[in-house]
């Protein structure tokens, strides 16, 4: 039975989308599932979310660029001050691990407008990290109009074409690929769903619009997602696509940022 909908916020659960099996890296090529956290450490999570909103503005691209060259700023940042510079109110992103909710509630608030037309499809393989997150956002964010913005799903990403309405142009896709900190290092995403989900988002994009991958390398598998992500970079064509690559060379296992966009 599926669970219940909660009262104040829209967990969509669709009975014909069924996740693909969880693995560890010696099982067989499926999509691996995230570890959530708990409500305490959501409700942590929140409060600290809420100093920094009220008393530090938003990094523009500039800081976090230069931030990030002098050692002061992580790769995420740079991510958040990049999207925030391509998307805009009103628009459809894609949070293809959303995890326990951070960058869904990023993209929640870059996207929400009055009119109510912005989307955020929050996809993950595990139940618990989609219930973590709709818990995450039920304490984030107080305008039930805005949470329903939201709608999240408990899938592998590589099948998000199956979610994401087909008259719907996306802007974003964004990936935060790995395991989450603090959780089993065994649940990862692995690199052949994360292939089909670039490809998948390739093509769901619309032009003008960013792929957005962030690549854990210090763990197992994580160099051999990297070159499956660097791999599928470098095959796009020059004259509709621009692949960069944002990496601190003399930190071998610091978290890489690869960024598509999509002319």
């Amino acid at each position: 039975m599926p669970p219940p909908m909660h009262s104040r916020f829209l967990l969509l659960r669709s009975q014909t989308l069924t996740p693909l099996l969880r693995r560890s890296p010696s099982s067989p090529l499926l999509c691996g599932p995230r570890r959530c956290v708990s409500a305490r450490a959501s409700a942590a999570r929140v409060a600290a979310a809420g100093v920094a909103t009220t008393q530090q503005p938003e990094l523009g691209m500039e800081e976090a660029v230069v931030g990030f060259v002098t050692g002061k700023r992580k790769a995420t940042e740079v991510a958040h001050a990049v999207w925030r510079s391509i998307v805009r109110k009103g628009d459809t992103v894609v949070d293809a691990t959303c995890g326990n909710g951070n960058d869904t509630l990023a993209l929640l608030k870059m996207v929400a407008d009055e009119r109510g037309q912005g989307r955020v499809y929050g996809i993950d393989i595990q139940d618990s990290a989609i219930e973590s997150t709709s818990s995450f956002l039920k304490m984030a964010v107080d305008d039930e109009h805005q949470r329903e913005l939201v709608k999240l799903f408990a899938i592998c990403h590589s099948r998000m074409e199956d979610i994401v309405p087909k008259d719907a142009p996306v802007r974003l896709v964004a990936f935060n690929l790995g395991y989450l900190p603090g959780g089993d290092k065994t649940l990862i995403t692995v690199p052949r769903t994360t292939e089909l989900a670039l490809e998948a988002a390739s093509r769901i994009l619309s032009s003008g619009g960013l792929i957005s991958i962030l690549v854990y390398i210090g763990h197992e598998g994580g160099r051999d997602e990297l070159e499956v992500v660097e791999s599928f970079a470098s095959s796009l064509p020059i004259d509709t696509w621009a692949s960069c690559k944002l990496q601190m060379v003399n930190r071998p296992v610091a978290p890489i940022l690869i960024l598509l966009n999509k002319k």
